[in-house]
């Protein structure tokens, strides 16, 4: 890993994250939201990826300290998030990522994945910090973004066999962001499945989507926070 974990405050609650400076010394800021498993290697290596890019990343850890790869253990550290007390955190980690001399950008971008993703749309809502959202395939029954509040353009990238956020579900997404006027640009692969970015899964892990996504990602980001 090239980054490093760092500490910084969110309404006077000192949180952790990972921080990983742009290659090049300076650039946009980008929030990487982690899936149910936690602040696991992967994120960091997103993280660390998007610093190749030329951005500077910062991903919080959500579960404070805990990770696993359990699903059942997952699916529990998913359900006991509380809402109110991650929009703080987000909220500092914004405020962090923007405050470090190597971030150029005024507004920051966020990515999540499945939980995150949909986290990092409820953070698109909420704070207008915020100057552009990825989801990928992102899942929670307890996050509700308020899309009339959305601020920022979204792009979304899906898996066509995904049981949590299954087409019908994104075809209403989409609909939703439709009835309020928020743009945005939905991309659906074939023939993947859920997590299809996650590489350290080589059972859904699908190398050419996950290549075409990260291309959208990076041109999406610097088209929107430069």
């Amino acid at each position: 890993m090239r980054g490093e974990r760092i500490e910084f405050d969110g309404n006077g609650t000192p949180y952790v994250g990972y921080l990983s400076r742009s290659d090049t010394g300076s650039g946009p800021g980008v929030i990487v939201l982690q899936e149910w498993w936690g602040l696991v290697d992967h994120i960091q290596d997103v993280a660390d990826r998007f610093a190749a890019e030329g951005f500077t990343a910062l991903a919080p850890d959500l579960y404070f300290g805990e990770a696993t790869t359990e699903p059942t253990r997952a699916g529990e550290l998913m359900m006991a998030l509380n809402i109110g007390a991650t929009e703080k955190l987000l909220a500092g980690a914004v405020d962090r990522l923007l405050a470090d001399d190597s971030v150029t950008s005024e507004k920051v971008g966020v990515v999540g994945f499945c939980m995150g993703g949909q986290l990092s749309l409820f953070a698109a809502a909420t704070n207008p910090k915020i100057g552009a959202c990825v989801d990928f395939y992102g899942i929670h029954p307890k996050v509700e973004p308020d899309f009339a509040a959305l601020r920022s353009p979204v792009l979304g990238l899906f898996a066509e066999h995904d049981a949590y956020a299954s087409p019908e579900a994104v075809a209403l997404l989409s609909a939703e962001l439709d009835r309020h006027g928020k743009a945005h640009e939905f991309v659906t692969y074939p023939g993947t499945h859920h997590a299809f970015f996650n590489d350290t899964r080589p059972e859904v892990f699908d190398a050419d989507a996950a290549t075409d996504a990260w291309k959208r990602v990076v041109g999406f980001f610097r088209a929107h926070l430069n």
